[in-house]
């Protein structure tokens, strides 16, 4: 509740102003039955009609106050609600933006997706409701009590006796709604991981003929998370039917004793009548009350799900000194002994002792088979990973020493699977870089992408499909990498972004690379032997270990394993 009252707390002017309002709505409706008792009982007998209808107009002004009082009370109380929960999921998205590769992987996409959209829904549902209900509830309950027991104290002894067993059962539910809603969320995540496997995986789903298998493992998730959720609901909903139960035993109560004492010319019939619609307005109340712990349950759940992103610790602080020296301080890129592991563990490294050298005007070359580490190293450098040992060099500084922005700025990324947004070319290529129109055509043509776009009709203004659903494969890695180089970069990154390139294409992107980025360093992760044997430097990646490290020429002559790659791809060495 701490996180919804924080944000609450911003908007306290129009709060207080939506509760002033409901107050005296609520206040002005606890007036109407006491008008009707007083029209049964005090007007009636004198028969005048006037005075009748007069008083029944003061009963449809007292409507129409409460209509309009509580339609701006619930009109303000949705934009309080929509406000904070805008600002809510702004500080989410920015703090999950800016998380480290291991908070994000220690809470995965799909839970994060969950807390933004159905989390914050609960948030808002929340927010929204208790400055309605949540203000009406408690009038309508407690100015019932009291008008009652103005009334006819004795009669409204029996209302004071049930709401207190009424507030213990509330009480005592609300506390075990909590952890229940909490796991409802929990397979909420489940649900929403499962659906983007498959969204994202649709076509080996197809592929493969295993639609009915996916909905399968879809449909037991979606029970479990039904389950979950009626458990929940029914746990929750359980003082309704007992309090409506207490109540209407309270109400039998009332008629039995309420006619004894108008027999027994205690009381006037109409006191009877407006005991009936007070307890009506109370019975209301109660049940308000009980949705309120009910959604506050729910939101508590998710408000504590939400917080726990907001709150997580930045486990990768920009250093202000190294209590390392670079053994080259010359060099562009220093890897100096590095080991690391995605848990931190040391007996699941997933690079070990990686130690190599870039000079400036160098470039790399990076291959080994899938999951020898060619991407960590890259996850290193870029630091969205810190080593567990060793240091990482740029320019003779510890990378986390860096301004994380200063040091990403230095690079030009493309990735095999990188992402294409649902905007025009030229935009995905700019990526809100502000670049002209001449420096995303130079780009486009290095990336030998231009033949494509001067084919089109609407040229980069065209608009792509979300992920590139209208791109080939090749034009999407084209696109990939016109969006890396077009910054001009100091640090320009391929991870096996031109595996589905020709090798014709294949071959002019890399001599327009060589001809255009000559003071640019060059790292490329590949598959082909062809596309990195010209670099200054390869690496050769097994089992997270270098086992070959040197120029094309160097390898072949040293590296059993560079060797067979080369001739299993090129043929046998002459």
């Amino acid at each position: 509740m701490h996180l919804i009252a924080h944000y609450m707390k911003e908007h306290w002017q129009k709060i207080a102003g939506g509760i002033s309002l409901k107050t005296l709505g609520s206040l002005c409706e606890l007036m109407i039955p006491y008008i009707l008792e007083h029209i049964i009982d005090r007007v009636v007998p004198t028969k005048d009609m006037k005075l009748v209808i007069l008083w029944g107009l003061g009963m449809i002004l007292a409507a129409l106050i409460v209509r309009t009082l509580n339609v701006h009370a619930n009109y303000n109380a949705v934009a309080v609600g929509r406000d904070c929960i805008r600002k809510l999921r702004y500080d989410l998205f920015n703090k999950t933006v800016y998380l480290s590769g291991s908070n994000f992987d220690s809470f995965g996409l799909p839970s994060i997706t969950s807390r933004m959209t159905s989390d914050s829904y609960n948030v808002q549902n929340f927010i929204v409701s208790v400055q309605a209900m949540g203000i009406r509830a408690p009038v309508m309950l407690l100015g019932g009590i009291v008008v009652t027991m103005v009334m006819d104290p004795a009669l409204s002894a029996i209302l004071c006796v049930m709401v207190p067993v009424l507030g213990a059962i509330i009480y005592t539910v609300s506390r075990k709604g909590i952890p229940l809603y909490t796991g409802v969320q929990n397979n909420v995540d489940n649900i929403v991981r499962i659906m983007r496997e498959n969204i994202q995986g649709i076509r080996v789903v197809k592929a493969l003929s295993k639609e009915d298998y996916e909905k399968n493992r879809y449909d037991r998730a979606n029970r479990e998370m039904t389950e979950a959720d009626i458990k929940a609901g029914i746990t929750m909903s359980m003082p309704g039917p007992i309090m409506q139960l207490f109540l209407n035993i309270g109400l039998t109560f009332v008629v039995i004793v309420g006619a004894k004492r108008v027999n027994a010319g205690i009381i006037e019939p109409g006191v009877i009548l407006a005991f009936l619609t007070y307890f009506n307005m109370i019975l209301q109340g109660v049940m308000g009350l009980n949705r309120i712990f009910m959604m506050m349950s729910k939101a508590t759940a998710s408000a504590d799900r939400i917080e726990a992103i907001l709150k997580v610790e930045d486990d990768q602080p920009v250093l202000e000194h190294s209590d390392s020296v670079c053994p080259d301080p010359g060099a562009h890129i220093v890897f100096d002994h590095v080991n690391f592991g995605y848990n931190r563990s040391a007996q699941e490294q997933s690079i070990s002792d990686i130690n190599f050298t870039i000079n400036p005007g160098e470039s790399l070359g990076i291959i080994g088979a899938t999951g020898s580490g060619k991407t960590t190293i890259l996850n290193l450098l870029m630091r969205f990973y810190d080593c567990n040992e060793g240091h990482v060099y740029i320019n003779g500084k510890d990378v986390r020493t860096y301004d994380k922005k200063e040091l990403r700025s230095k690079f030009g990324i493309a990735l095999q699977n990188d992402t294409i947004f649902n905007d025009t070319l030229g935009n995905n290529i700019s990526f809100g870089r502000d670049l002209s129109n001449d420096e995303i055509g130079y780009a486009a043509r290095i990336a030998m992408l231009a033949d494509y776009v001067d084919g089109l009709d609407d040229g980069f203004d065209h608009m792509a499909d979300i992920k590139g659903a209208n791109l080939s494969g090749g034009q999407k890695q084209r696109t990939f990498i016109a969006r890396a180089v077009a910054d001009n970069p100091e640090i320009l990154i391929f991870d096996d972004s031109s595996s589905a390139l020709d090798y014709k294409t294949d071959a002019s992107l890399r001599k327009s690379l060589q001809t255009g980025f000559k003071d640019t360093t060059l790292i490329m992760v590949a598959q082909r032997v062809s596309s990195i044997m010209n670099l200054t430097n390869i690496l050769v990646l097994e089992d997270g270990r270098m086992i070959g490290y040197g120029d094309h020429k160097h390898l072949l002559e040293t590296c059993p394993m560079y060797r067979e790659i080369y001739e299993s791809q090129m043929g046998d060495i002459a």
